[in-house]
């Protein structure tokens, strides 16, 4: 074990950097003994002052951060009490200026000056009382006695040694020191410093409370984004088995009639469900790789409808780094078949656009089948099956009010049905190797 001592001093704690070679160091016995001392060279930093705190080096930067906060904390500090004691010196020359008694200023601002860098002094050990004995509905009249009780004992203190530092930098040297004349004079006014005591413990208690009030809406924060992601998960896990059980029962329609097409269907399902995996964490992907889970389903639909079914893309290259929820096309195109195309012998087609409309990314997929019934309830068509339901719900939880989802008929016959979302670009980020 090797001991190195640095000569870093800090608010007059020592900073020793330890290093361990494969035995406890003699002067160690606990530390070693409890097995702290990791393999060679695991290097610490042993703050000493009142106690010591053995810190892993490998937090270095967060000791500086706290060092760093501890010294703008002290500044700050020493920063207000400077100008308080700046006020009460300008109160004090300008009352002995109009008097008969004038004094040199310098031997003002350096009474006050004093008196405000005692209060500096003082200031760490009520905001620890403060916090110690707070005044909270439990045991609101003990720590109310404590901090009366500290206060006219501070209070009472540091007026005595504000009429000592008086009597030294400001009265006549002349006057015969008297100390009932002192203690008269600091019982009368005492009050003063008292009133600084619970002003210092108002701050505090407010700062507290802030902090509380602030950690709580971060709380709640992360409770909310915690419970949106749990239940965007809960639907993009009820969508993947709703599609792959709908593929499996297809495939198995076709593994006696044509077993060419099942293999092939089998081979593009693998290939949908790798990409599916490869972003199975992120609630949002680039348009550009929803369009690729997009093609493996056609495909697989192309599979089952033969020459039935074609598909036409129209996509403004300008929009396919937009992002937009993972697997959200893919419950519209299949509603599209399976409403649409499906229950007709007829050639089906879908075509599918994607733009940009005014700050949003518009989407678009329409079929050439019947449409909605004249007296349909788009709200009820939405609110039956899993994917349009599904779809529905993640674009609420995603967007809230933010985006649209409308089914309507088109001219030519048909029905189109419209996603619009806010216009965001995809970020790239490197995969970790």
């Amino acid at each position: 074990m090797l001991v190195r001592l640095s000569t870093a001093l800090f608010g007059g704690s020592r900073k020793v950097a330890v290093s361990s070679a494969d035995s406890a160091h003699p002067n160690f016995p606990s530390i070693g003994n409890l097995g702290f001392w990791p393999e060679a060279e695991q290097r610490y930093d042993i703050f000493i002052g009142t106690g010591a705190l053995l810190v892993p080096r490998g937090s270095k930067m967060q000791t500086e951060k706290l060092l760093a906060r501890s010294i703008v904390r002290v500044g700050l500090t020493l920063a207000v009490w400077t100008l308080f004691g700046l006020f009460l010196g300008s109160q004090m020359y300008l009352a002995y200026r109009r008097s008969d008694m004038p004094i040199g200023w310098h031997r003002i601002f350096a009474l006050e000056l004093a008196y405000a860098y005692v209060w500096a002094a003082l200031t760490p050990l009520v905001l620890f009382l403060a916090r110690r004995f707070p005044i909270v509905r439990e045991r609101w009249l003990r720590n109310l006695l404590v901090h009366l009780l500290a206060s006219v004992v501070i209070g009472f203190g540091t007026r005595v040694l504000h009429d000592l530092l008086f009597i030294q930098f400001v009265s006549d040297p002349k006057r015969t020191f008297s100390l009932v004349k002192l203690l008269l004079n600091v019982y009368l006014i005492f009050d003063y410093g008292a009133m600084i005591y619970w002003l210092i413990v108002l701050v505090s208690f407010v700062s507290d409370y802030y902090r509380r009030y602030r950690g709580g809406e971060i709380r709640a924060t992360r409770l909310e984004a915690q419970l949106a992601h749990a239940q965007l998960q809960a639907l993009k896990m009820q969508l993947q088995p709703h599609f792959l059980f709908n593929t499996l029962h297809s495939i198995s329609a076709l593994v006696y009639k044509d077993a060419e097409a099942a293999d092939k269907m089998i081979a593009r399902l693998g290939d949908f469900l790798r990409l599916t995996l490869e972003n199975g964490g992120a609630q949002e992907v680039s348009l550009q790789q929803e369009l690729e889970f997009l093609k493996c389903y056609l495909d697989i639909e192309r599979i089952r409808f033969r020459d039935r079914l074609t598909v036409q893309f129209r996509i403004e290259p300008q929009v396919l780094d937009a992002r937009l929820p993972n697997l959200i096309l893919q419950p519209i195109v299949e509603n599209a078949i399976k409403h649409g195309i499906a229950p007709h012998a007829g050639q089906g087609q879908i075509e599918i656009e994607a733009s940009r409309l005014n700050g949003l990314l518009h989407v678009q997929v329409t079929d050439n089948g019947p449409g909605l019934p004249a007296n349909g309830d788009h709200g009820q068509i939405l609110k039956e099956g899993v994917g349009l339901a599904n779809t529905q719900a993640r674009l609420q939880q995603l967007y809230g009010s933010d985006h649209r989802l409308d089914l309507a008929n088109t001219s030519r016959g048909g029905l189109s049905v419209i996603l619009e979302i806010p216009f965001e670009r995809q970020t790239l980020v490197a995969k970790a190797n």
